[in-house]
């Protein structure tokens, strides 16, 4: 396993790209930990290497948006089992609804992601089991005219990464660092 900095900073980017490319990913699916600890599974949706931000979507309505906000306090745990990799990651969350980057996501996104934005606020209750879509929307594949009314729902979730945990596990001795947009050094696991 790595011995250098750079390549444990570079493996960091490597699997982040890779978990935000490839659905089959292990760390595709991250545990998004809000500053209420509420923590939630969470599809990484993009992961800038130059900027070391991390990209989700959400539902406007949800109660983490009102949590975050415009600034807050975010954690988020990837894990490898295969590779045996741990990733922690520490950073300020943000939300963003009305912006080019939002509208770009939203243009990005199947249209069949993009119906989830149709149906009732997230949380809502409910007298039996629902998905919360509207009946005509149940099994189908919205056109872009009926998504229009989803768009107001729809949000971004950015993390800018402040500290990546990088935590190795193996029988021959575990390895970990604390890596940042600037700076990293080894820590004893």
């Amino acid at each position: 396993m790595y011995t250098d900095l750079e390549q444990v900073r570079a493996d960091i980017a490597d699997r982040l790209c890779i978990a935000a490319s490839n659905r089959k990913s292990a760390m595709h699916t991250p545990v998004v930990v809000t500053p209420d600890a509420d923590a939630r599974i969470m599809v990484l949706r993009e992961f800038d290497a130059d900027e070391w931000t991390l990209r989700f979507h959400t539902d406007a309505r949800s109660p983490k948006v009102a949590v975050i906000g415009e600034g807050a306090a975010m954690a988020v745990l990837f894990y490898d089992p295969d590779a045996k990799i741990q990733l922690r990651i520490r950073g300020r969350g943000w939300i963003e609804t009305d912006t080019a980057l939002a509208d770009t996501a939203w243009q990005e996104s199947a249209n069949f992601a993009r119906r989830c934005y149709l149906g009732a606020a997230p949380g809502e209750e409910r007298d039996e089991p629902a998905t919360g879509l509207p009946d005509w929307a149940e099994g189908i594949q919205p056109i872009d005219e009926q998504l229009a009314p989803a768009r107001p729902n729809f949000a971004v979730l950015l993390v800018e990464v402040e500290e990546a945990d990088w935590y190795w596990l193996s029988h021959e001795g575990h390895r970990r660092a604390l890596v940042g947009p600037e700076e990293a050094r080894w820590i004893t696991p």
